[in-house]
Formats: C-alpha cells, structure tokens, sequence
C-alpha cells in the first residue's frame, strides 16, 4: 500500500524514495538522472526529505461529471 503525504496542503501519493546518494554520485545532485527516475516510475512530483528523494503523484481535487 502506498502512503499519503501532505505538503503545503496538497496530497502526494509517494511511489517511491530514493536515498540521495544514489542521484547524488561523487556528491553532486545529478538532475538528469532524477528526472528519468520520476519518468520511470510514473510520477509528476519530486519532494526531498532530509537523505532521500520521494517520487510521488499528485493527489488531485474529486471533479463532478454532470
């Protein structure tokens, strides 16, 4: 099951984390490497908590379909 996180108020279902030393290699964040991550795994959304790197979607608003 996957977990709910709020940030600023806005949901994020987290598909995954990452420790950062596995994008960070040599001590520098690599941003490419990041970002194919996210596309990877299908998410929208990157959130950095203290050593790792959360991939999340984002939890949109119900909409009513008349």
């Amino acid at each position: 099951m996957n977990n709910i996180y709020y940030h600023n108020g806005q949901p994020y279902k987290i598909l995954r984390k990452l420790k950062s030393h596995n994008v960070s290699p040599k001590g520098y964040l690599n941003m490419e490497l990041l970002k194919e991550w996210r596309d990877y795994i299908g998410a929208d959304h990157v959130l950095q908590k203290q050593d790792e790197f959360w991939l999340c979607e984002t939890i949109k608003d119900a909409e009513v379909i008349e």
